[in-house]
């Protein structure tokens, strides 16, 4: 569920309709909640995971079990300083 929590609104900036349901003179603050409830999973996120080809590429690829030093070396350079040869 998301919620939308507005305090203090001057009951002159409500929707006209909403100010005449509730009874409410212009001079007055009120606040509004707006709750909006998701009864299914929205159908893009559904799409995306599932459908998606490239979702989970890199899943069983042995060499990222461990991610930090899988990066590390994607980012050490391939040289040192003086110009020999980074080895792994």
């Amino acid at each position: 569920m998301s919620m939308l929590v507005i305090e203090h609104l001057k009951a002159s900036d409500l929707p006209p309709e909403w100010a005449k349901r509730l009874q409410v003179r212009p001079g007055q603050t009120v606040t509004v909640h707006i709750e909006m409830e998701f009864s299914e999973p929205a159908k893009e996120a559904l799409s995306f995971t599932t459908d998606d080809p490239a979702f989970g590429i890199w899943r069983d690829y042995h060499e990222t079990t461990d991610v930090a030093a899988f990066v590390r070396r994607l980012r050490a350079p391939r040289y040192q300083r003086d110009g020999s040869h980074n080895e792994d």
